[in-house]
This record gives C-alpha cells, sequence and structure tokens, in this order.
C-alpha cells in the first residue's frame, strides 16, 4: 500500500479540480495534417522524409527511437500507415517515461528528389509531455497483504514510515534509481540501480540491488483461512540480508527475457519455530541460501497499467537452493505461468479474461516461503479477507466493462507545468466472474483451512477509474461461494 496519498489520492483531487473537458484524446494522439483522401484504397507507399521530437527535454533521442517500428527513409505501406504509427505511440506511452504522446503527419518543407510513382512523402512529428521523474517523498505503508485485509483491523500499529527516493528515467535512458529507508513495523533498507542498455545493438541491460530487512512481527501459520501472528516488542523475530543481479535481454519490441540470481541470508527467532516447525523447512534459525529466476514476458497490450486491447503472455521458473552452500540449504523448483488477453467489442464494450497458475516440485516448502493465493495480485475477488496456502494454484479471471466516461483530457489552470496541469482520466463499470483453485498436499486439517484444495467462485460488480500516472483506482462489489458479500478496494488493474 506504498505512498498512497502521493500516486492514488492526488491525481484523483486534481482531476476534479480540473477545468471542463475540453478534448476526448486519450494521452495523445495520430493527427494528420495533410490530405489522405484515398491513400487506404491505393498499393503506394508513405515514405518517411524526416522525424522530428519536441518536448522530450531529458529523456535521449535514442530512447524514443528504440520504441519506433519505424526510421527515417522507410517505406510504409499505406494500409498499414496507421497501425505503425499507433503502435509506436503506444509503445512510447508504455515506457512510463510520458504523459502525452502526440504524433502529427505532415507534408515535407522540402522534397530533395522528386517523388517516385506510388510514393507519399511524409514528416512525423512527434511532441511529448514528460512524466516528473524525481520521487523523494515520505513512506506511509500498511503492512498487511492488501488494503481490504487491513481495513479488517484498523490496526495503525502495523503501519510503516520512512523516505524512499526513487529516480526514474535517471541521466534521461530510461534507468531507475531507487533508495528506500523504511522504519516502523516493518524496517527495510535498499538500493536499486537498473541500466535497460548496456549494448550498442539496445538488447541487453543489467540491473543490481542490496537491502536489510527487519521484523518484530510475522506471520507464523494459517489457521481458518487467516494468518495468525507472532510479535516481539523487544526483539526482531526475522531478519534477511540480500543482494541480486539481474540481466535482461530485449532483442524485439514485444519480448524480453530477465534472468536473476539473488542471495539471501536469514535469520528467525526460535519461538517460530516453537510455534511452527515447518516455519523454516529445518530446525536452523538460519538459512543462507542462493536462488536464480528467470522469466519470458511476450507483451502485446495497448496501455500496460490498464489494457483495453491486444494479449499477455508470461513464463518463468525459481529454482530456491542451488547446492552452493553448506548445511541446510532449501531445495524446490516452482514454474509460472500467465496469460491475459484483451478485446474491444462495440465502440465503448470491453472484454478480457486472464489464466496464471504455478507449480512446484515435490516436497513441503517451509512456511515463511509459501505465497498461495490472497497476496499481491493472486487472489480471487471476493476473497480478499482470506489466505489459501498451496504450493500449486491456479486462478482464471473475466470480465465485461462500458467505457462509462470514455477518456479525456482535463486542464488543471493554475499549475504551471503540463507534467500535472494536463491530465488524462476514464471511468469503467463493469461485471466480473473469478474461479480459482489452491492445491496443498501438506494440508492440516487441525488448522481448519477450508478453503485449501476448495473451487473458489467470486463474482460482482465494479467501477474502475483511470488516469494519469498509472494510477487505477477499482471500488467492487463481490460475492463468494460462502454468500459473504462486500465492498473492496484494489489499486492496479485487475487483468
Amino acid at each position: 500500500m506504498q505512498q498512497i496519498c502521493k500516486k492514488y489520492l492526488a491525481p484523483v483531487i486534481l482531476m476534479l479540480l480540473g477545468s471542463p473537458i475540453f478534448s476526448q484524446d486519450n494521452k495523445g494522439s495520430v493527427k494528420y495534417n495533410m490530405d489522405t483522401t484515398g491513400w487506404h484504397g491505393q498499393g503506394g507507399y508513405a515514405v518517411v522524409d524526416s522525424i522530428i521530437l519536441k518536448g522530450n527535454k531529458i529523456t535521449r533521442e535514442r530512447i524514443i527511437y528504440r520504441e519506433l517500428l519505424f526510421r527515417g527513409s522507410d517505406s510504409i505501406p499505406m494500409g498499414s500507415l496507421d497501425s505503425i504509427l499507433e503502435r509506436s505511440r503506444e509503445n512510447l506511452l508504455n515506457t512510463s517515461l510520458f504523459n502525452f504522446v502526440t504524433v502529427t503527419v505532415d507534408h515535407p518543407s522540402r522534397i530533395a528528389l522528386r517523388p517516385l510513382p506510388d510514393t507519399h512523402p511524409i514528416q512525423v512529428t512527434i511532441d511529448f509531455i514528460e512524466r516528473w521523474y524525481v520521487w523523494p517523498f515520505p513512506i506511509f505503508e500498511l503492512s498487511d497483504r492488501n488494503f481490504n485485509a487491513w481495513l479488517e483491523s484498523r490496526d495503525f500499529g502495523r503501519v510503516s514510515y520512512g523516505a524512499f527516493i526513487t529516480w526514474e528515467n535517471f541521466r534521461g535512458r530510461m534507468e531507475t534509481l531507487k533508495l528506500r529507508l523504511r522504519f516502523g513495523y516493518d524496517e527495510q533498507y535498499d538500493l536499486f540501480y537498473k541500466v535497460p542498455y548496456i549494448n550498442k545493438k539496445e538488447t541487453l541491460g543489467i540491473g543490481f540491488g542490496v537491502g536489510m530487512s527487519f521484523n518484530h512481527e510475522t506471520a507464523y501459520q494459517t489457521e481458518d483461512n487467516k494468518l495468525l501472528y507472532f510479535k516481539d516488542s523487544d526483539a526482531y523475530v526475522k531478519k534477511e540480508t540480500f543482494s541480486y543481479i539481474q540481466l535482461h535481454r530485449r532483442k524485439n519490441m514485444y519480448n524480453s527475457h530477465v534472468l536473476e540470481l539473488k542471495y539471501h541470508s536469514r535469520h528467525f527467532s526460535d519461538t517460530l519455530l516453537a510455534l511452527n516447525p515447518g516455519y523454516s523447512g529445518s530446525q536452523s534459525t538460519r538459512l543462507n541460501y542462493f536462488t536464480l529466476y528467470y522469466l519470458y514476458k511476450s507483451d502485446f497490450r495497448d496501455f500496460k497499467s490498464y489494457p483495453l486491447t491486444g494479449y499477455y503472455f508470461d513464463a518463468g521458473f525459481r529454482k530456491t537452493g542451488l547446492g552452493l552452500m553448506a548445511d541446510n540449504e532449501l531445495d524446490f523448483l516452482s514454474v509460472m505461468a500467465t496469460f491475459r488477453k484483451y478485446w474491444q467489442m462495440q465502440r465503448r464494450w470491453f472484454f478480457a479474461w486472464g489464466l496464471n497458475a504455478r507449480f512446484s516440485s515435490r516436497g513441503e516448502q517451509p512456511f515463511f516461503l509459501q505465497r498461495g493465493l490472497g497476496y499481491g495480485r493472486d487472489f480471487v475477488r471476493s476473497y480478499e479477507y482470506y489466505v489459501i496456502q498451496g504450493q500449486n494454484y491456479g486462478i482464471f479471471k473475466s470480465s465485461v466493462k462500458f467505457a462509462l466516461l470514455p477518456p479525456r483530457v482535463s486542464e488543471i489552470g493554475f499549475i504551471p507545468t503540463e507534467k500535472f496541469s494536463k491530465i488524462h482520466y476514464a471511468l469503467y463499470v463493469k461485471l466480473f466472474a473469478d474461479m480459482g483453485y489452491a492445491d496443498d498436499p501438506y494440508a492440516d486439517p487441525a488448522s481448519h483451512n477450508t478453503l485449501e484444495n476448495a473451487l473458489l467462485i467470486g463474482y460482482g460488480v465494479g467501477v474502475d477509474l483511470v488516469t494519469y500516472y498509472d494510477v487505477v483506482i477499482r471500488a467492487e462489489l463481490s460475492r463468494n461461494r460462502m454468500g459473504e458479500t462486500g465492498v473492496f478496494i484494489h489499486f492496479m488493474a485487475a487483468i
């Protein structure tokens, strides 16, 4: 629930203060300042005479050109021109470097050579409104699994605070620099740095991070489908230090790979092992181990923060324990995959469905590493209050939505910079239905976790607010298979 005030409430307030709507463009558009009558019925080509970039005061040109599907002097079939320009604009927006991108097509101011038959020279101008990239702000985080879980207790003692600095588009090269100093309920201090491209072909990137965390309280068991916590105000019950290095590969526009090697050193309280002998997977209070993580992604969504058309696929694995350490090293493998598909059915009607699953190797995993349903975005809607442990699980989500307020743009006159004064927003109403199943071959009947090894079904209605800086706010009224009904708030796209 990181930085709720900054990331979610501020854009909504700004939107409400905005002046009347003056445009229906969503984050920009593709415009033609020339007569294109009959182009699409011809078999000719548009020849890119020149590309002009405006408004990229910080972002380097090579970062922009990396996302374009065309270059200067390219010949583009007339029938493909619209889609190539629009897809290039979406690629630029999906870098999360810009709030608005507008592509304008004109006749070139001068043509050095007479055009060949069936060719149409064009000049492409791309205007940008860059985002604000440096965010030094206080941390105010709720340490529960999600906002709805915290609302059950409203325990402000479970709040973490501190300072977080993130510098996106560092040096104008789409590099990321993050520093976290977090105190309170969950202490964490870490540094992360990522360079997207380190070779001339701009296909390889690298990232690395180091950090440590300390907890006075942590969950040690699941009972009645809820987490049980142990707290020691005088000592840390869990400590961890870690370091990792990542290798990124993005050979083409929409497919990418990441490979990560991470070292962990963990220390647990004796009491945790007494409360749950399976907490650490051994009788040792210290664990040192490596993990190797790999993920392949194929991303053809129109806008990644809130997709309406396209598809997304990923697949990967995580190997915990590489046989490089001494005694008590962990040893298991997990594989995971996700697929999501998005359609525009009618002008303002959209449909989406998604499926994600994880499977693990045999052998009981330690409790502190178990992540079944109920963490992050891996949950069946209407079961937000529950944790369903399982070493294998699958989730199916679906929704049909209507653009009650199609994408609009508004101007806030009293804010001097376009990085904040010009905002886009949209409002959608939806119906949804989800199913999920968590398989726990080591379920303990005495814990009364009745949702493990059971089919979960949830359905309901909701409203989604989408605005700039990738902000999504969802309010959903849902009902589960047990007949329970609730209203839940979330801060990311459901599918």
